[in-house]
């Protein structure tokens, strides 16, 4: 096997983008680059047309949303593991502040960005692309529905419950909410209880929206810790395997 031949993925890609990848990362297996979005289109032509990548699939395009990311309202120390619930700390998750006046992690200084998981049938090979998005307040990466027509519905469910903008898309509009839905679901300061509630009015005889009726709601993000219970689950999982 020559030398060319035997480089990882994350090599060939480092050697063929350079400097228009952000970051090259391979982690238990998985390899994920960072493109700007000003690059993403000629970087995507390339993964999929050129015969030493051939990504000719593009398995799925998802939102994300960095908001609070690293952050929690959970002790998580061991000697608070068998507490339950409780132990979260109330009024300091996402959506409990003012975002703009809170101090931010300096590595995630952009808040969205689209995610790309490509799978090429030839070389058996999966690749994540991660693209932040230009703008927090409207968030706008290019779309990639011309390169991979399937990210179409990907790109419209991203743009619904992420408010992620697909630029040069041909029919971006919500795809899982109502018409009418204020908001978008899947941001990290977005209340679960929404933010209109609908009803029937009987002298109206329609249904009208009105603002919502219940205290407001923000789910409290978990952290997965070491502790004794998932070391003991590990450890019976490896001797069953062992023993079938």
């Amino acid at each position: 096997m020559s030398a060319t031949s035997a480089r990882t993925l994350a090599e060939r890609l480092t050697a063929r983008f350079g400097s228009k990848l952000e970051s090259v990362c391979e982690t238990l297996g998985e390899t994920t680059i960072e493109v700007p979005a000003e690059d993403l289109l000629e970087v995507a032509m390339a993964l999929r047309d050129e015969s030493e990548f051939h990504f000719e699939q593009l398995a799925d395009l998802c939102g994300v949303d960095y908001l609070n990311y690293g952050e929690d309202e959970w002790a998580t120390s061991e000697e608070v593991t068998g507490q339950g619930f409780s132990r979260g700390v109330e009024g300091q998750g996402p959506g409990r502040f003012d975002w703009n006046e809170r101090q931010r992690d300096v590595q995630m200084s952009r808040r969205f960005a689209a995610v790309l998981h490509l799978l090429s049938l030839e070389h058996n090979w999966r690749l994540r692309v991660r693209v932040y998005c230009v703008d927090d307040a409207v968030p706008r990466v290019p779309s990639v529905t011309g390169i991979w027509p399937g990210s179409n519905w990907f790109e419209r469910e991203a743009f619904d419950l992420f408010g992620v903008v697909f630029e040069g898309h041909t029919d971006l509009r919500r795809i899982l909410t109502d018409y009418g839905f204020v908001g978008h679901p899947f941001r990290k300061d977005f209340p679960l209880i929404g933010n209109v509630e609908v009803r029937y009015d009987p002298e109206q005889r329609r249904v009208v929206y009105q603002p919502v009726s219940i205290e407001p709601r923000i789910n409290v993000p978990r952290v997965i810790r070491q502790d004794s219970r998932y070391q003991q689950a590990s450890a019976e999982a490896a001797d069953h395997w062992q023993e079938n």
